[in-house]
């Protein structure tokens, strides 16, 4: 058996050991059953921002270079998905359209030349570098201002039923551009956080109004479009209402026609058991994680530990009960945690220096690392049984067999393993605040 550990004192990374093999005892077991397959998972990724795309195109070749191995490579977190936005977001240089100009019906003044500027440039590297497509998800964070009911992209507001038709044909253009451009879109969400009233970039639907938009104009446009293999993801938000949502959306017919799936964010708490209702009630339907990252305006007293536990938790407790994707927040940001247009600023797992001279990596890169490196798409979820709460475990069965078994251990003591299945398995002891991945065949 393998064990992977993080070595804090030891430039934070990914230590393996062969552990020797032994008999189960009955005492610290935690064992898993990998004949009882749950979902499967798709994979892991970050946000393609134009703020995150603005630091890139700031640092040097070399700098490029080492950004793009340590989130894309096999020496890395081995990334193949990846989200952006239609339109602006708060972490944009300030708020833009594609198409701003109401009179415009058949769109023609549409024009991609913002996202050639720094976000066409970052994706086709990752890509090269990847030397693979990346699945992207394209979410709007506002439609522009002229069809929204307080005519700003900003604070809220709601689509006009009047432009219900052009705002689905702005979003399937947007895809086909992006298709155009070679890059692979596979997922389209609604609108992000429609529950929402920011400062920023943002815009309100009852579960009503995304069902109407979903089932009778988004997801008509794209098979218009010959866009079929564009899945719809829903709500696109937080987890505490997400059963409640998914149960309003999928009700709707012509809704649950088009809807394959339902969006995830981590901003008010854990709420794993949402997840598992949704699971369990609608087991035909994804659960994608698309966006968590570490706020300054929430956690700017918490030490580099606590951030990357926050990270782990969520993973572990995500995956268990439902996700089958992680994708995580800005790919990168500057020593501020920007550019925001608005302020916003908030943690990366990779950040620039002062002045774009250089890169550093968070811990919470690392942790992402034990479930990015070594869960690989395709993997199923397995049951995982372990003797005490203290310790928090998930565990996969990859497509060539391999096992995986995450355990995160946030107390202030070492905690004796003895992990296996059906008799066999090793002994090992998790460090204090540690995260810990064992693998076998």
């Amino acid at each position: 058996m393998k064990v992977v550990i993080t070595d804090r004192k030891n430039e934070k990374i990914w230590k393996e050991e062969i552990l020797p093999e032994c008999e189960l005892s009955a005492m610290n077991r935690i064992c898993v059953y990998p004949d009882i397959q749950r979902h499967k998972i798709q994979g892991f990724g970050g946000a393609f921002t134009e703020s995150a795309a603005y630091c890139y195109s700031k640092l040097s070749p070399e700098h490029k270079e080492e950004l793009l191995n340590a989130y894309f490579s096999d020496n890395g977190l081995l990334y193949n998905l990846g989200r952006t936005h239609i339109n602006s977001c708060d972490f944009a240089l300030s708020n833009y359209a594609a198409d701003e100009d109401d009179r415009d019906e058949e769109l023609e003044k549409f024009s991609m030349e913002r996202e050639k500027k720094f976000l066409f440039p970052f994706i086709h590297d990752a890509e090269k570098y990847r030397n693979n497509a990346i699945k992207l998800l394209l979410s709007p964070w506002s439609p522009p201002a002229y069809m929204k009911t307080n005519g700003d992209m900003n604070h809220g507001g709601a689509l006009k039923k009047e432009y219900y038709e052009r705002w689905a044909k702005y979003m399937s253009r947007f895809a086909l551009e992006m298709c155009k451009e070679g890059f692979t879109v596979n997922w389209i969400s609604v609108q992000n956080e429609p529950d929402a009233v920011q400062t920023w970039d943002s815009c309100k639907y009852t579960t009503e109004e995304e069902a109407e938009f979903a089932g009778e104009y988004l997801g008509p446009e794209l098979k218009k479009n010959n866009l079929e293999n564009v899945k719809i993801l829903a709500w696109d938000h937080n987890k505490e209402i997400a059963f409640e949502r998914a149960r309003g959306l999928l009700q709707n017919k012509s809704a649950e026609q088009y809807i394959s799936g339902i969006a995830v964010h981590w901003y008010t708490g854990d709420h794993f058991e949402n997840l598992a209702l949704i699971r369990e009630k609608f087991p035909e339907k994804e659960i994608f994680f698309t966006e968590g990252c570490v706020e300054y305006s929430r956690f700017s007293e918490s030490n580099e530990i606590q951030k990357a536990e926050m990270y782990a938790h969520d993973m572990v407790g995500n995956f268990k009960n439902g996700v089958c994707a992680h994708i995580d927040w800005n790919l990168l940001l500057d020593a501020k945690g920007g550019p925001n247009h608005v302020g916003n600023y908030c943690d990366a797992p990779i950040m620039c220096t002062d002045n774009f001279e250089g890169l550093y990596k968070n811990l919470s890169y690392y942790y992402i690392g034990h479930f990015s490196r070594y869960v690989k798409p395709g993997a199923r979820v397995i049951p995982v049984s372990s003797y005490c709460q203290e310790l928090e475990s998930v565990a996969f069965l990859n497509p060539n067999g391999e096992r995986v078994v995450i355990i995160l251990n946030r107390t202030e003591e070492e905690k004796k393993v003895n992990v296996g299945e059906y008799g066999k398995g090793a002994d090992y002891t998790v460090p204090s605040h540690a995260i810990t991945t064992f693998l076998w065949k």
